[in-house]
């Protein structure tokens, strides 16, 4: 039964008859209907990141996002850059058995029974230079996600039926990585070892399968005491009202005294990433990595690096329109121009070289250093001419970049900043990562003021300081057409990007 307010059933027939419509400006209020209130925003408060010290060092670091669900997670100044006195693979292992039994839990499943009360979820996720410790969930979970976030990450009872379960897991990735069709994560694995030989962001992520038996509690602990402890912790949250994060901190995180003891950090490693370069080779038979009735062809993957800059520079800003700039991508990439088509990777390798299967530019950055590499696959028998091609295109990159390209490149690096930062895990990552590093946090609006000031003059200068360096040379697969090293060096330091001319007698 319709209802139909003071004017009657005369003023419904007028409006929805047809008749009535034309005579009606849209811009006219239509009689009987309550005068709309608009939302408006009170100044940029709501959209900045609050950000607050304990006593014992811990940030607590928040941005206010309304909705029903926060999340919020520890981030830990803690990766694989820190192994040096340790085994390598304490991170790849710590990551793994992330939110296994605790003090208060008795195993990973009641943490999953826990959390989905308030329809939450948990990940843990370790990088070279941190580990992430993150749960999604309702807002009115808030106290809980916090005091299990503390469990996990200073109260984990490391039993040894978890870490031989967590052995068990790394063999399994440690033999997958090799199996895998796409090489990528081996070859950035590759790169950083030749561009950091040894040290800090160049030691490996992945465990290496002789270390797998060496780690255990003791080592474990040992390294926790080093690292976790709480003036190198932020607790990031995303969603929530600051001084509630503030409290559930104070009551969770400030008195705390973690299962390894609480003894001051003795022996953390401060060394700053030397940048080497140099190459690393692996030479494998690629001809069967299909996994399917289809057969993928066999590929021989190349990636060149040169050092960039850290992200605290101020050069960190051309160097990321820089690499989108280069962009890249498979050589089965559909699309158009909002693909990255127009990209010079496309443009200039892609496009006129059927015959390579892959051209993607990459940029690593970190507190001290950074790579820029570019990858690239083709067919074995033409690795020669598709190193000379990736070299020609570092020497370009010093040349002159055209107004168009540079400004769709700053266009495009500002619109995936602003789509990423939709999401709310990703603002998490962003508030944690950058409180982490700088103790502070540049809201988006200010990283798109600082690319928007990038002039084709910036990239010129990065670039040639850039090609001052050594490279960084990763190679993967069928090695037999490969140029030497010093080959390769000659080639970025002259002016064209040309190989040196080798003469065969025999063909």
């Amino acid at each position: 039964m319709h209802v139909f307010g003071p004017f009657g059933i005369a003023a419904y027939r007028k409006y929805s008859s047809g008749g009535g419509y034309p005579n009606i400006s849209l811009s006219t209020p239509l009689p009987g209907i309550p005068k709309p209130v608009f939302a408006s925003v009170d100044g940029q408060e709501k959209y900045e990141t609050k950000i607050t010290t304990l006593e014992n060092g811990l940030k607590v670091a928040s941005q206010n996002k309304f909705g029903q669900f926060c999340t919020v997670g520890i981030l830990v100044n803690s990766g694989s850059r820190h192994e040096t006195k340790y085994p390598s693979g304490i991170a790849h292992f710590l990551e793994k058995l992330s939110f296994s039994s605790t003090a208060q839990y008795g195993s990973k499943d009641e943490i999953l029974l826990t959390l989905e009360k308030h329809g939450g979820i948990c990940d843990c996720q370790t990088s070279r230079d941190t580990t992430m410790y993150a749960v999604s969930a309702e807002v009115k979970g808030l106290d809980t996600v916090v005091s299990l976030l503390s469990d996990a990450v200073l109260q984990p009872r490391l039993l040894d039926e978890e870490i031989e379960m967590t052995r068990m897991a790394v063999r399994f990735e440690l033999e997958d990585l090799n199996m895998r069709p796409d090489p990528e994560p081996l070859l950035t694995e590759m790169i950083h070892a030749a561009a950091y030989r040894g040290n800090t962001v160049g030691l490996p992520r992945f465990c290496p399968a002789d270390n797998v038996d060496k780690i255990d509690k003791n080592v474990l602990h040992s390294y926790l005491r080093n690292y976790y402890s709480p003036e190198r912790m932020v607790l990031a949250g995303v969603g929530i009202e600051h001084e509630q994060l503030v409290e559930c901190a104070r009551k969770y995180l400030l008195h705390v005294k973690p299962v390894w003891g609480a003894s001051s950090a003795t022996s953390v490693d401060l060394s700053v990433a030397q940048y080497t370069g140099g190459i690393i080779k692996m030479e494998k038979d690629m001809s069967d990595v299909s996994l399917g009735p289809t057969p993928i062809p066999e590929l021989t993957h190349i990636m060149i690096g040169l050092e960039s800059c850290s992200f605290l520079e101020e050069d960190f800003i051309p160097f990321a329109v820089l690499n989108m700039m280069m962009g890249g991508g498979g050589s089965f990439s559909a699309g158009g121009p909002g693909k990255g088509m127009f990209t010079r990777l496309y443009l200039n390798v892609l496009n006129r070289h059927h015959w390579m299967y892959n051209a993607t530019s990459y940029h690593h950055s970190y507190e001290d250093s950074g790579l820029l590499c570019i990858h690239a696959s083709a067919d074995p028998r033409q690795v020669r001419e598709m190193v000379e091609i990736i070299t020609r295109e570092f020497i370009q990159m010093a040349g002159n970049a055209g107004e168009m390209e540079l400004e769709r490149a700053k266009t495009q690096l500002k619109s995936m900043l602003m789509m990423n930062l939709e999401s709310r895990p990703v603002i998490f990552e962003d508030v944690g990562r950058q409180v982490l590093s700088t103790g502070k946090r540049k809201l988006p609006h200010e990283l798109c003021d600082l690319i928007s000031n990038v002039t084709a003059g910036d990239i010129k200068r990065v670039t040639t300081k850039m090609l001052r360096s050594k490279p960084a040379v990763a190679a993967l697969g069928d090695l037999t057409e490969l140029p030497s090293y010093e080959h390769i060096q000659a080639a970025l330091s002259s002016k064209d990007g040309r190989l040196p001319r080798m003469y065969r007698l025999f063909r």
